[in-house]
């Protein structure tokens, strides 16, 4: 590979980049997101303390603001996604953060991901006042596969007896199920970066460390038995999404036949743990207050707008934010030089407010 070729695979996004220096052998595409990811350093910032701990052995990182409070803050449990807002979202909103530092795929099987962020949860609502933390007021949150990880979390933590539930629970452009890869905004955005449905299927494949010869399979639907999808197409229906996310090139999906193969592959995926919004009635309408961002130009899009609907039916409040000149990770962007977009800060000050008014 010369300066040329350098050159030319530099305006792509990092998915793609890391998957052309997979093919030619330089390094696997995880590798290649993950050095891109770690080499942005987070300086530091004189109007925050910021501390790495261990919650239980899962790493974490805790950003208290220095300024005095008069009384126990607000806390804030951060599941990133790849996003860098912890810091500004702490500052802005003079609550503590603590961003999980949860082990990854796919060093780390799954549902070891979900264990460590529930684990941290736990242990910060227990010793929360030690942090100035008032133990009533911990959100849960996270962005992208973070706000899939937080949605999960939020629906263990209800279902614990004699244990209090989140104040509420913040979910950025969130990942929420893997039973329909032909929904509006997945056929709509399907080669938007920066997330590409088939880039979609193949991490999800690659996290419960599967097969993605199955990848094609998967997204036709194949992997759903007939009584899952009678069962889950209640929740999981273009028909419960607003007719005007479907002006734009959206054309309902044909069933495809069932593979039991299929199944077996990807039956990891139809668990609630890493698909939350197929979670029972009984469980959701235990939910707290919520708040979910969605962008127009995702294909997580629609996940967000049926787990909106879901809380709503089950009675739970729900703020929604919808970023309409947005693409996924637009908010990570929000403060980055010359490729800041107004869209992602306008989103983070949304957020900052929804967390103000807690």
């Amino acid at each position: 590979m010369n300066l040329g070729h350098l050159q030319l695979i530099s305006g792509l996004p990092c998915s793609k980049q890391g998957k052309i220096l997979e093919r030619l052998g330089f390094c696997s595409e995880i590798d290649f997101i993950r050095y891109t990811q770690d080499g942005k350093k987070l300086p530091e910032d004189p109007k925050l303390f910021i501390k790495d701990l261990q919650f239980e052995d899962v790493p974490v990182r805790l950003y208290q603001p220095r300024a005095p409070s008069e009384g126990l803050r607000r806390g804030l449990i951060y599941l990133h996604g790849g996003g860098w807002m912890f810091g500004s979202i702490s500052k802005e909103s003079e609550s503590v953060v603590v961003s999980v530092g949860y082990r990854l795929a796919p060093e780390h099987k799954y549902p070891s991901q979900f264990r460590d962020c529930l684990t941290a949860s736990i242990h910060f609502m227990k010793t929360a006042e030690d942090y100035g933390v008032d133990s009533a007021c911990v959100i849960i949150s996270g962005d992208s596969v973070g706000g899939n990880l937080a949605a999960a979390v939020c629906q263990a933590l209800v279902s614990r007896s004699n244990f209090p539930k989140p104040l509420a629970q913040i979910l950025i452009y969130p990942g929420l199920q893997a039973i329909d890869f032909y929904l509006p905004s997945y056929q709509q955005n399907c080669a938007v970066p920066l997330l590409y449905r088939e880039h979609v299927i193949n991490c999800c494949l690659k996290y419960l460390e599967k097969d993605v010869s199955v990848l094609e399979n998967v997204m036709e639907g194949s992997h759903v038995p007939l009584d899952m999808k009678l069962k889950y197409g209640r929740w999981v229906n273009p028909d419960n999404i607003p007719e005007e996310f479907k002006i734009r090139s959206y054309k309902p999906h044909l069933p495809t036949s069932y593979s039991d193969e299929v199944y077996e592959v990807a039956k990891p995926a139809l668990e609630t743990t890493f698909s939350p919004l197929l979670a029972e009635d009984s469980i959701v309408s235990r939910l707290p207050l919520s708040y979910i961002l969605t962008c127009e130009y995702d294909v997580l899009r629609d996940d967000g707008l049926l787990y909106k609907k879901r809380l709503e039916d089950s009675g739970v409040p729900v703020t929604w934010y919808h970023v309409k000149d947005g693409f996924h990770g637009v908010i990570s962007l929000f403060d980055f030089g010359i490729l800041s977009f107004r869209s992602g800060k306008k989103a983070m000050d949304n957020i900052v407010n929804f967390l103000k008014s807690l």
